[in-house]
């Protein structure tokens, strides 16, 4: 089951994203969501601090979703976007 946080508790303006509330629900459950009914693969990792890591997931069409994956076995989707494009050569 997913769980959904009201943005507004968070402390982030709504428009900064596409979506209009955070989607949080254990890891596993999470990840299982992303590839087997979105058919996302995750692409991308850096750590935000010793407690969260931060993943991008992609699928072939260049939707993107963007994770935070908490050390507490929670993650939670922040962000969703398409045309995600890698950078081969960066200046």
């Amino acid at each position: 089951m997913w769980k959904i946080i009201p943005r507004l508790l968070l402390g982030a303006p709504l428009a900064a994203s596409p979506i209009a509330e955070v989607i949080c629900a254990p890891t596993d459950q999470m990840q299982a969501r992303l590839k087997q009914q979105f058919g996302t693969t995750r692409t991308a990792t850096g750590m935000r601090s010793p407690e969260e890591m931060m993943e991008v997931w992609t699928d072939s069409r260049g939707d993107w979703t963007m994770v935070v994956r908490y050390a507490s076995g929670t993650s939670c989707i922040v962000a969703m976007g398409e045309h995600w494009s890698e950078v081969k050569n960066p200046a």
